[in-house]
């Protein structure tokens, strides 16, 4: 494989000029098997919040509607979890052993969204109203942290050796998503971030807890470090490939396919990868681009923008090439991910399976 060199100076493999081809079926069955495994432990844990906790829980992952009556919601895709599974038999453990670290990363997942729907003002996710909207900003608060806690919690009963250098390991990715959250906020109030620090934010956001995902089940089933930490560098780049793919659907999503309001992430004034990317490129459109944000960075209420004017901002970015650097930066961060995976003696059929979710995540509809 012939080799480039990445944003930050490393040698990386160079970007294949197409996207992979995805077996589908096979992407759906991994992702279901990782739903059915572990949702009832996740309802079973749910079920230990204190009211009104438990129902406010219950409503955010889809089993109620806002009334309390029984649904059948759009709860994710489950890639954490299938991921959680699939990391404990690259171990060479049975998948039901990634089970406890399935739960607990996807409890810590929902923490987040929680806390960001929130942040972010979002008033829709996976077309329902947000936790916030419909309980308070309160109880939006309180089950989240409630979900933290008791990711922890479910590590710690299992009384292994192997159960505490899993926590430690999902505590230390707790604390990089928070502190990529952090440097998101932060960076909406900046009028210029840099594609690195864009990149770091991003790693820590939603890098550290896939990273965790790909081998916590690993940790679960007797790997040593250094299986582990290849496994999370494969999950590292997985999900900055996949955060990639979500910063070009922030901008240029189907609302129908991603339940957010067109434009979502420029209403929410975001520094993600194509507005940073753009404004880093030069030339005419990217210096209009640089002199619209600056002073959006002045009205305090975007909200009184015409869809039209959105749309100018997003017509810049994909002018100045900031559309088109972010696509070919998913699939780069893809190409290193799976470089990650020969490097771990693993069954062949875990290696693809591993292989097609991060494929899946790459070409996903943008």
């Amino acid at each position: 494989m012939s080799l480039s060199t990445g944003t930050r100076g490393e040698t990386v493999p160079t970007v294949p000029p197409v996207n992979p081809v995805v077996d589908t079926a096979d992407v759906t069955a991994l992702l279901e098997r990782g739903r059915t495994m572990s949702t009832p432990v996740l309802r079973t844990a749910v079920r230990r919040l204190a009211p009104p906790m438990d129902t406010v829980a219950a409503y955010h992952f889809g089993w109620i509607d806002a009334h309390g009556r029984p649904a059948d919601g759009d709860s994710g895709k489950a890639v954490r979890p299938a991921l959680a599974l699939l990391s404990a038999e690259a171990a060479g453990a049975a998948p039901e052993v990634g089970i406890p670290g399935a739960v607990a990363v996807e409890l810590v997942h929902n923490f987040s969204l929680l806390h960001d729907d929130l942040m972010d003002g979002d008033e829709q996710r996976r077309h329902r109203d947000t936790v916030w909207k419909v309980h308070g900003p309160a109880q939006a608060i309180l089950v989240g942290d409630a979900l933290f806690a008791l990711a922890n919690e479910l590590l710690l009963e299992l009384g292994t050796v192997d159960a505490g250098r899993a926590t430690r390991r999902l505590i230390t990715a707790s604390r990089k998503l928070i502190d990529g959250q952090a440097q998101d906020i932060s960076y909406e109030h900046r009028e210029r971030v840099t594609v690195e620090e864009c990149l770091v934010m991003e790693g820590n956001k939603t890098g550290a807890l896939l990273a965790c995902a790909c081998s916590i089940g690993a940790v679960l089933g007797g790997a040593d470090d250094r299986v582990a930490d290849t496994l999370e560098a494969y999950g590292h780049h997985l999900g900055l490939a996949f955060q990639a793919v979500d910063d070009l659907l922030g901008i240029w999503g189907d609302p129908e396919a991603t339940g957010k309001q067109t434009w979502s992430d420029l209403r929410q004034r975001k520094k993600s990868l194509p507005v940073v990317a753009a404004l880093a490129a030069g030339g005419p459109a990217s210096r209009r681009l640089g002199e619209l944000l600056t002073a959006d960075a002045k009205n305090p209420d975007l909200d009184s923008f015409s869809e039209e004017e959105f749309a100018t901002r997003a017509a810049l970015i994909e002018e100045a090439g900031g559309r088109e650097w972010t696509s070919q930066e998913a699939r780069r961060q893809h190409a290193v991910a799976i470089e990650a995976l020969h490097r771990v003696d693993m069954p062949e059929r875990v290696r693809a399976q591993l292989t097609a979710l991060a494929d899946f995540v790459v070409v996903r509809k943008r």
